[in-house]
C-alpha cells in the first residue's frame, strides 16, 4: 500500500483519480432484482419497457441486467441499438432483430448458424419492398430458430437447458427505441399480441421518458414543424405505447438518484469519502442524473480540482463548473435540433428566472416572434431539455399572457449543468445583450435599486431564482450596456451580502465587474481595496497581494490615512499567508517602507506586523514602544499597532495588557471587519494556549456567535471541546485546499493539533508525515508547537532520546527570543521524559522552569501542567512526601474537570491514577472520555493501567474489537511488529500473537490485505 498517497493528510492533498473498475449500479438494486425475477419467470411479462430521461442510466441498467442473466446461465441476451435517424427507415429495427436472432450479424452472442444467411436475405428483401407481412414471417421463423440459426447450444452454455431441463429466456434488448421506426415497433406489437413469437423470447426495451405536454399543444405544433423536429408530432411515442399495449408488459421508469445515492456513487468513483459540500454541489448541478454526476466528476478530476486528503475527497475552492462536451448525450439532442432551438435555449439560460416575462425579452433580443419562441419552448420541453414551471401565479407577475400557457409560471432547464453549459457557450456580446434585457426587466422604469439590501425578494423573479446572485450576475455580464452608477451600487451591495465567500467566487466577480465600470479614480480605489480584502478573506492570497501592490503604485488622494494603513497591513498579511518569508523579512526593515506613498503610522504598522509574522516579537515590541508617540493618535489608526504591542507582550510572557484589552470595548470609529478580525485573532491566541472558556467569554463579550467562526478558529474550538471528528474534517478541508494559514503565534497550531489527534487514534506515521510537511527550512514562524507534537510521536515510537532532543531544540529557540507562548508544553513533556528515564534532577529542573513560566504568565493551562507534572515527578522520585503529591494531583484533577476539555481531563486523570491519587474512579472516567473523542491508543493504555491496578475492564467483546481495530490501524500505518510493540508497550511476541488472531478472525491472509481492507472500508465487513 506504499503507493497510495491519497490517504495522507498533507497540505494540498493529492489529485483525485477516477476508479475505472468501479461499475456498480448505485440505487438500482431493487429494480434490477425485480426485472430479473420477471424475465426468469416462465409466466412473467413478455415485454419489459425501461424508461427514463437522458443520462439516468438506462443503458447501464440493461447491461447490468444482461450480465446478471448470463452469469446465472440458461439465458441468452442479444442487443439491438437504435440511433437518431432510424425512424425514417421503415422496418430497419425489424431487420436488426432478425439478424441477432438468426445469427447473421449477431456476433459471438448470437452465433452464426446455417439458417442465419437465409433469414438475412429474406429480411433484406422485405425491407426493400417495405413488406411488413413478409418481415413478420421472417421474424417468427428467426425467433423460432433462436440465436445460432437453430443450432442447439452446448450443455452448460448460455441458452442450454438448466438442471430443470428447461431452456432459459432469450432476451432481445432494444436500446433507445424512441429512435426506432414505427413500422418495426408496430410489427413487433402485432406479433407479440397474437402470440406468434416463441414464449421464451422476451423483449427488453429502453426509451427516453420525454416531457409531457397537453395534446392540444402537440397538435398545434405539428403543423409548424416544431413537433416534427423533435420527433414529437402526432405519431410520436405512439408506436412504443402500442407495443406496450399489445404485449403483456412490465413498465419501469428509472428515477433520479437521491443525495445518499449520489454520495455512494461519488465515493465509489473516487475511492474516497466525499465531503458533504462536494456531494451537495454535484447533486445541485446534476439533480441525481448519473450521466451528469459522471460528467462533473470527470471534468473536475481532469482539472485537478478534486483533492483527496486522509481518504476524504474535497472540491477545491473557487473552481469553475466544467462544461459538458459538445457530443455529450445531455446536450447532443439540443445540437441535433438546430435552429431556432439553440437560440431559444441560449436565451433561456440567461432569462428563465424572469418567468413569463422571459419570452417577450427573448423576442426583443433575438428578433424571433414571441409565439415562435413559445412554441420552441414547448418543443424543448418535449425533447426533455427544459420543463415548465406550473403553480399559482405570483402577485407581481409582469404581464402574464392570456394565450396557450395555462397555469405556466415559466420555463427552466431540467438540469442545471445543461443550463450552465448552454449559458457559458454564449458569445460575450450575446450574453451581454441578454443580460442587459434581464436588468431592464428587473429595474423597470425606476432604474437600479431592487430591494436586495433589506433582504426582500427582487420583484419580477421566480421563487426558484437566487435573486441576489441572479441580478448581480446579469449586471456583471451586461457591463456597459446598463446604467454604470446603478450597476456599481448593486454589484457592491451583492458582494457585501455574500461575504464570507470561499466556495464560489461571487464576491470577487462582482467587485471586479464594479471596478470595470467605475470611472472616478477615488471611488475605484476604495472598491479596489474592498476587492483586495475580499480576496484575502477567500484565501486568494496572491490576488490580495497583487491588488495591494497595485493600490500602492498610485494611491488616490481620496484614500485616507487609515485606509492606507489597511493597504499596508493587507500587503504584509498576504505576503505572510503566501509563505514568502524572504520578502516578509525584507519588510521588517524601515528602509523597505521609506519610499512607499504611505503616512508614517501606516508604514510603521506594516513593519511591526512583518516582525510579528516572523515571530521577532522582541524587535516588534521595541519598535512600537520607541514610536508610541507617533501611532497613539486616539483614532482608528491606533488600534492595530496597539494590538501588535499587546500580542508581543503576551507572547513574551507579559499578559496583563492582553487580558485588559479583551474586555475593552472597541472604539466607535472601528469598522465591522476590523472588529471581527481583531476578535478572531484574540480568540485564536486564547485557544492556542487551550483557554477555551476565555475564548468563549470573549465571543460573548463581542457579541459573536460560534457560527461566525472562520475555519481555523472553528477547528481549534472543536478540538478543545472534544469534537474530534468535526475538527479533523475542518483540518482535512483546510489542508486539501491550502487554506490552513493562520498568523503567528498560532501559525503551526493546525498541523500540531491535528497530528496529536492522529497519534491518539493510532495513526502514528500519518501524524509524523503531517508534521514533516509543515516544517520549512526557510525563515518563518517558530516551530514550538510542531516540536512538541513530534516529541509526542517519538515518545510513542519508543525514542525518548530523540524526543528530548526535539524538545530542547525548541526550548533553545524560545529562550533566545524570550518566547513564553507555548513553551510550557515543552517543559512539561521534557520533565516527564526525564522522570521516565530516572533522571530526577533534570526532571526537577524542568519543573522549576515550568513554575517560572507560571509565575510570569499566570496561565490556567500552565498551572494545570505544573500541578500535574510536578506531582508525577515527585511521585516517581519519591520526593516531597505523599501528602504533597496527593494535594497537587487533587488540585490538578479539580482544575481539569472545571476546564471541561475531555482529552485534557482524561490525560490528567490517568496521570493522577498512575501517580497514586486513586484508581477506579479516575481510570474509568478517563476511559470513557478517551472513548468519546476516539482516542483509541490512549484508551488502550488506560485498559492496561486498569489491569495493572486489578480493575475489571468493561465489555470484553468491545475490548477485543477495539484492540484488533487499533492493531489494524497500526499495520495500515506501515509499522513493523517492533514499532507496534513500542507503541502499544508490549513485547514483539505479544504483537505477533495478536496479529495471528486478527487474521484468523477476519479471514484476511496478510498484513497487506489488512491494510487494504482498512483503506477501502472493507475491514468492518471482514470483521463481521
Amino acid at each position: 500500500m506504499a503507493g497510495r498517497r491519497d490517504t495522507e493528510l498533507v497540505p494540498g492533498g493529492t489529485a483525485a483519480r477516477l476508479d475505472p473498475s468501479y461499475g456498480q449500479l448505485v440505487g438500482r438494486e431493487e429494480e434490477l432484482a425485480e426485472v430479473h425475477a420477471r424475465l426468469r419467470d416462465p409466466g412473467g411479462p413478455r415485454l419489459v419497457v425501461v424508461r427514463g430521461e437522458r443520462g439516468v442510466g438506462r443503458s447501464a441498467f440493461v447491461r447490468g441486467l444482461g450480465q446478471r442473466l448470463r452469469g446465472e446461465g440458461g439465458a441468452v441476451v442479444v442487443r439491438v441499438g437504435c440511433a437518431a435517424g432510424d425512424a425514417e427507415r421503415s422496418l430497419l429495427l425489424a431487420l436488426r432483430v432478425v439478424r441477432v436472432l438468426g445469427g447473421s450479424r449477431g456476433g459471438a452472442e448470437a452465433g452464426c448458424g446455417r439458417g442465419g444467411a437465409r433469414f438475412d436475405a429474406e429480411a433484406l428483401a422485405a425491407v426493400e419492398a417495405e413488406d411488413a407481412v413478409a418481415m413478420g414471417r421472417v421474424l417468427v421463423a428467426a425467433a423460432a430458430a433462436g440465436p445460432g440459426g437453430g443450432r442447439k447450444p452446448a450443455a452448460g452454455a448460455p441458452g442450454a437447458p438448466g438442471r430443470t431441463g428447461r431452456a432459459g429466456p432469450t432476451v432481445v434488448v432494444i436500446e433507445d427505441a424512441h429512435h426506432a421506426d414505427a413500422d418495426s415497433l408496430g410489427l413487433l406489437g402485432r406479433l407479440g399480441g397474437h402470440g406468434l413469437l416463441p414464449p421464451e423470447v422476451r423483449l427488453l426495451v429502453t426509451a427516453v421518458e420525454r416531457g409531457v405536454v397537453p395534446d392540444a399543444d402537440a397538435d398545434a405544433d405539428a403543423g409548424n414543424g416544431f413537433g416534427a423536429a423533435v420527433g414529437n408530432g402526432p405519431g410520436d411515442r405512439l408506436p412504443v405505447e402500442r407495443l406496450v399495449d399489445a404485449w403483456p408488459a412490465y413498465p419501469l421508469v428509472l428515477r433520479r438518484l437521491g443525495e445518499a445515492e449520489v454520495t455512494e456513487m461519488v465515493a465509489g468513483r473516487l475511492q474516497a469519502t466525499p465531503q458533504p459540500d462536494l456531494v451537495r454541489r454535484v447533486h445541485r448541478l446534476g439533480r441525481g442524473v448519473p450521466a451528469a454526476v459522471e460528467a462533473l466528476l470527470t471534468g473536475w478530476v481532469r482539472e485537478g480540482a478534486i483533492r483527496v486528503a486522509d481518504g476524504h475527497a474535497f472540491l477545491s475552492v473557487r473552481v469553475p463548473v466544467p462544461l459538458l462536451p459538445y457530443d455529450h448525450p445531455l446536450v447532443a439532442e439540443l445540437r441535433a435540433l438546430g435552429e431556432p432551438y439553440g437560440t431559444v435555449a441560449g436565451a433561456l439560460s440567461i432569462l428563465w428566472q424572469l418567468g413569463r416575462a422571459a419570452p417577450a425579452r427573448m423576442a426583443a433580443v433575438t428578433g424571433l416572434p414571441a409565439e415562435e419562441i413559445r412554441a420552441a419552448l414547448r418543443a424543448l420541453g418535449r425533447a426533455g431539455i427544459v420543463e415548465e414551471l406550473t403553480g399559482p401565479e405570483q402577485p407581481d407577475d409582469p404581464g402574464a399572457p392570456s394565450d396557450g400557457d395555462r397555469g405556466v409560471r415559466g420555463w427552466t432547464f431540467r438540469l442545471p449543468l445543461v443550463e450552465h453549459t448552454v449559458r457559458e457557450r454564449l458569445g460575450p456580446l450575446e450574453r451581454a445583450r441578454l443580460s442587459a434585457a434581464a436588468v431592464s426587466e428587473l429595474w423597470g422604469e425606476g432604474g437600479a435599486g431592487t430591494g436586495m439590501a433589506d433582504g426582500t425578494r427582487t420583484p419580477g423573479l421566480l421563487p426558484e431564482a437566487a435573486d441576489v446572485i441572479y441580478e448581480a450576475d446579469r449586471i456583471a455580464d451586461a457591463g456597459v450596456l446598463v446604467d454604470r452608477r446603478g450597476a456599481v451600487e448593486e454589484l457592491v451591495r451583492a458582494a457585501d451580502l455574500l461575504l464570507p465567500d470561499t466556495d464560489e467566487p461571487g464576491t470577487l466577480r462582482y467587485l471586479r465587474a464594479a471596478l470595470d465600470l467605475i470611472e472616478d479614480p477615488g471611488t475605484r480605489e476604495h472598491v479596489l481595496l474592498r476587492y483586495a480584502k475580499a480576496a484575502y478573506a477567500a484565501g486568494d492570497y496572491p490576488r490580495a497581494r497583487a491588488t495591494g501592490e497595485e493600490i500602492l503604485r498610485d494611491p488616490a488622494d481620496s484614500l485616507s490615512d487609515d485606509l492606507r494603513q489597511d493597504v499596508a497591513l493587507l500587503l504584509v498579511a498576504s505576503t505572510a499567508a503566501s509563505e514568502d518569508w524572504a520578502q516578509l523579512s525584507r519588510m521588517t526593515s524601515a528602509h523597505w517602507w521609506r519610499d512607499l506613498p504611505l503616512p508614517p503610522t501606516a508604514a510603521l504598522t506594516g513593519r511591526a506586523l512583518a516582525l510579528c509574522g516572523l515571530e521577532r516579537w522582541g524587535e516588534a515590541l521595541e519598535v512600537l514602544l520607541r514610536t508610541e508617540s507617533l501611532w497613539r493618535t486616539g483614532t482608528r489608526e491606533q488600534w492595530n499597532p496597539e494590538w501588535f504591542r499587546v500580542c508581543a507582550e503576551w507572547v513574551l510572557g507579559r499578559p496583563e495588557r492582553f487580558r485588559q484589552l479583551l474586555s475593552t470595548p472597541y472604539g466607535a470609529d472601528m469598522t465591522p471587519d476590523s472588529m471581527y478580525a481583531l476578535s478572531m485573532a484574540a480568540a485564536d491566541q486564547l485557544l492556542g494556549v487551550r483557554d477555551l472558556s476565555g475564548a468563549e467569554r470573549l465571543l460573548e463579550f463581542r457579541g459573536l456567535s460560534k457560527e461566525w467562526l472562520p475555519p481555523y478558529t472553528r477547528f481549534l474550538w472543536r478540538h478543545l471541546r472534544g469534537s474530534w471528528d468535526e475538527a479533523l474534517a475542518d483540518a482535512r478541508w483546510m489542508l486539501a485546499n491550502r487554506q490552513a494559514y493562520n498568523p503567528a503565534p498560532s501559525h503551526h497550531l493546525l498541523p500540531a493539533r491535528t497530528a496529536a489527534m492522529l497519534l491518539a487514534r493510532g495513526r502514528v506515521t500519518s501524524a509524523r508525515r503531517l508534521l514533516d510537511s509543515a516544517r520549512t527550512l526557510r525563515e518563518g514562524p517558530l516551530e514550538l508547537f510542531l516540536d512538541h507534537a513530534e516529541a509526542e510521536v517519538l515518545r510513542a515510537l519508543g525514542e525518548p532520546r530523540e524526543a528530548e532532543r526535539m524538545l530542547r531544540r525548541g526550548l533553545v529557540v524560545a529562550g533566545e527570543r524570550g518566547h513564553a507562548y507555548g513553551a510550557d508544553e515543552l517543559w512539561a513533556l521534557l520533565a516527564e521524559l526525564h522522570a521516565e528515564a530516572g533522571r530526577f534532577a533534570e526532571a526537577a529542573e524542568a519543573v522549576t522552569r515550568l513554575e517560572e513560566l507560571l509565575e510570569r504568565t499566570g496561565g490556567e493551562r500552565t498551572r494545570l501542567l505544573w500541578l500535574s507534572t510536578s506531582a508525577v515527578v515527585a511521585a516517581a522520585a519519591d520526593a516531597g512526601g505523599p501528602d504533597l503529591v496527593r494535594e497537587r494531583l487533587a488540585a490538578a484533577v479539580e482544575l481539569a474537570r472545571a476546564r471541561a476539555q475531555p482529552f485534557e481531563t482524561a490525560v490528567v486523570l490517568v496521570s493522577a491514577a498512575r501517580a497514586g491519587a486513586g484508581h477506579e474512579e479516575l481510570l474509568y472516567e478517563a476511559y470513557d472520555l478517551f472513548g468519546g473523542v476516539g482516542a483509541a491508543l490512549w484508551r488502550f493504555h488506560t485498559r492496561t493501567a486498569m489491569r495493572e491496578a486489578g480493575l475489571p475492564v468493561p465489555d470484553r467483546r468491545q475490548v477485543t474489537a477495539e484492540n484488533e481495530r487499533l492493531l489494524a490501524t497500526l499495520i495500515t500505518e506501515g509499522l513493523s511488529n517492533r514499532r507496534i510493540a513500542s507503541v502499544l508497550r508490549l513485547s514483539e511476541d505479544a504483537v505477533a500473537n495478536r496479529l495471528t488472531r486478527l487474521l484468523n478472525r477476519t479471514g484476511l491472509r496478510s498484513r497487506t490485505e489488512v491494510a487494504t481492507a482498512v483503506l477501502t472500508g472493507a475491514y468492518r465487513l471482514a470483521v463481521h
